[in-house]
């Protein structure tokens, strides 16, 4: 799916400044964030993958997305409409292969108590993800 593709250039792109990520992250019951990215000083991004100007318009949930990181992104391929996006957020131009930052997305930092929280759900993430990996035909508690 071309939004995966995006993920993963955008992911590869981070990983070259000492960024980890998950992609398809779910900070909570009922969001899932295309990619959330964790810095070398604990800082968190939340990216998200749009493809066209469709599935742009279709997301009508994405503000509810900035609660979850210290930094908003949007990931888009060099032909996306990019005067479509809002300005006070982060602008990533990316393929399957690497990406660019153009803006970088404001800085809000995450309260304390939010900031751990997010830190152990990405650990146990990454880790469950790693464990299925290693052992496809274990099923672990929800």
């Amino acid at each position: 799916m071309p939004g995966q593709l995006l993920a993963r250039g955008v992911c590869r792109h981070l990983r070259s400044h000492d960024f980890v990520t998950l992609e398809e992250f779910t900070p909570e019951r009922g969001k899932r964030l295309d990619v959330m990215a964790m810095g070398p000083k604990g800082e968190l991004w939340v990216i998200e993958c749009k493809s066209s100007r469709v599935d742009f318009t279709s997301d009508a949930k994405w503000e509810g997305y900035l609660e979850w990181g210290d930094r908003y992104f949007w990931a888009v391929d060099d032909a996306f409409p990019t005067e479509l996006l809002p300005d006070d957020t982060g602008l990533i131009i990316a393929d399957s292969y690497d990406a660019e930052i153009l803006r970088m997305g404001p800085e809000t930092k995450l309260a304390g108590a939010r900031r751990k929280a997010m830190t152990q759900r990405f650990a146990r993430a990454a880790a469950m993800r790693l464990h299925m990996y290693r052992d496809p035909g274990l099923e672990l508690p929800p």
